[in-house]
């Protein structure tokens, strides 16, 4: 049996990759949305951030709009095994 309150993520999901997106979906919050790579490191600089999730998210591409912190997992590879850097 699963535990009820585990989040939903992808086969392949690390501890790691959790916690980043967690802290990436903290950061952000839930009023940002659809927004681009530019709007989204805007409003982590807004709270506490920390510094690995700036640096994730000045990873992201430009000129794309994200609708959720699930698309900018996606993006940054998180749960897929392979991490893009």
């Amino acid at each position: 049996m699963t535990d009820p309150h585990q989040p939903a993520t992808s086969p392949g999901t690390g501890q790691g990759d959790i916690e980043r997106r967690a802290a990436i979906a903290e950061a952000l919050g839930k009023e940002v949305w659809p927004a681009d790579r530019d709007q989204l490191i805007a409003k982590a600089q807004e709270g506490p951030a920390d510094d690995r999730v700036l640096s994730d998210l000045q990873r992201l591409p430009a000129g794309r709009q994200f609708e959720n912190v699930q698309e900018v997992a996606e993006a940054l590879g998180l749960g897929t095994g392979q991490q893009r850097f």
